[in-house]
């Protein structure tokens, strides 16, 4: 049975490898997605990263029709939109929220979330390894409906 998993980066993501390193680590996540392809061959992986905010509420969207689940980093606007919380709230399909950073161990305003009420879970701090956890729990807890 293939689970098809949509992964949706926000803003500044696509900078991944180049940003930050000390941060986000040295790998882009195109290079990162590579390995996951290879490592979950039996999932269909579509990726979107979007810079703006009603693009990221389309792809939710339009995964919330196409797709068996969202593995979803909103960067930035994990803290600022609550747009993007009513997106999840508004599929029926299941989203892990993933950080790369522990958001919890930065600037008081990043420990603050519009998506984690409305996610299953989420993972944050565990590096670019927070997709494959994510998509380890997918595989483990999925029901095709």
């Amino acid at each position: 049975m293939s689970i098809r998993i949509t992964i949706i980066n926000g803003p500044n993501l696509n900078l991944l490898g180049s940003r930050e390193t000390d941060v986000y680590g040295n790998e882009s996540f195109e290079n990162y997605l590579l390995t996951l392809k290879e490592k979950f061959k039996d999932i269909a992986f579509q990726y979107i990263q979007s810079n703006i905010e009603g693009g990221m509420i389309d792809a939710i969207q339009a995964a919330g029709n196409q797709s068996d689940a969202i593995i979803l980093n909103p960067a930035g606007y994990t803290h600022t939109s609550v747009a993007i919380g009513d997106a999840i709230a508004a599929i029926k399909i299941p989203v892990v929220e993933v950080h790369i950073s522990n958001i919890f161990n930065r600037e008081e305003f990043r420990k603050i979330s519009h998506v984690s009420a409305k996610a299953v879970g989420v993972i944050s701090g565990l590096g670019l390894s927070g997709y494959e956890l994510a998509v380890i729990y997918f595989c483990k807890n999925f029901q095709k409906k």
